[in-house]
């Protein structure tokens, strides 16, 4: 049974950081690229940072300089550390063992996380 599990959300003041977790099981996690998305009230989820599987980053301009991803093979576990964080940034942010557009997670039998929320304050 494959699971993706988030954590590491919560409230922060605009200007703070947070550090976001997805621990996989279930599937030779070394293997797979990984993606972090978030999902804010009334919008479309959308890709904010990838992870190949040489840990080759990438990021969503949106979050460029202030977000960075990384991954733990050992521990089967990809990050988001969050900086400078914006009210904008306010969202629940799901972890996927695919990196690209959501018909692409859908196409290829991507997994999701059940998601954590990230709220930032003014």
């Amino acid at each position: 049974q494959v699971q993706l599990v988030e954590s590491g959300g919560g409230l922060v003041q605009a200007g703070g950081s947070l550090r976001l977790s997805c621990t996989v099981s279930g599937l030779v996690f070394r293997i797979y690229e990984m993606g972090w998305y978030r999902q804010a009230p009334g919008k479309q989820r959308e890709l904010v940072a990838g992870i190949s599987r040489s840990s080759s980053p990438s990021y969503a301009d949106s979050v460029k300089g202030r977000f960075t991803i990384s991954r733990d093979n050992e521990k089967n576990t990809a990050y988001l550390q969050m900086n400078d964080l914006k009210p904008e940034d306010t969202a629940v942010y799901y972890c996927s063992n695919r990196v690209g557009s959501l018909a692409v997670v859908r196409a290829t039998g991507g997994y999701w996380g059940q998601g954590t929320q990230v709220t930032v304050s003014s």
